[in-house]
């Protein structure tokens, strides 16, 4: 496999898992920030205000610079951060099945914390030097 086809799959990955957990997961609860309905779970006991804000932020906001690949490793940490409580705290005593989806979001979110975003992301065009090789 060339670093061709790797910084291509890298560009696949962020773009699926980054999108589909940005609208399909932090959207709604993004709205629900708006509409000033501030009820969500509260797995840490922080307050359900600030744990709708915290996976906002996760799930959205994350999401978005991921699939941008704009700090990508930074925007991982809470992403992962996310999925886990979900899986083991907030779906701690649900069977295997709902355990799964956010365990696959950390398994995505620790590769690409690992691998960075590839060459086809914002921060490689921002951050890395062009050489004239």
């Amino acid at each position: 496999m060339t670093n061709g086809n790797i910084d291509l799959g890298l560009l696949v990955l962020r773009l699926w898992f980054g999108l589909e957990m940005a609208f399909m997961h932090g959207w709604p609860k993004l709205m629900k920030v708006f509409s000033g309905d501030m009820t969500f779970a509260d797995p840490l006991g922080l307050g359900m205000g600030v744990s709708l804000v915290l996976a906002v932020f996760g799930e959205f906001i994350c999401g978005i610079l991921i699939a941008a690949g704009f700090f990508t490793r930074l925007a991982c940490i809470p992403f992962i951060i996310t999925m886990l409580v979900a899986a083991f705290i907030s779906h701690g005593g649900d069977p295997w099945g709902k355990m799964a989806l956010p365990l696959m979001y950390v398994v995505v979110g620790v590769v690409l914390l690992l691998a960075g975003p590839g060459r086809y992301s914002a921060d490689h065009q921002l951050f890395v030097r062009k050489s004239g090789v």
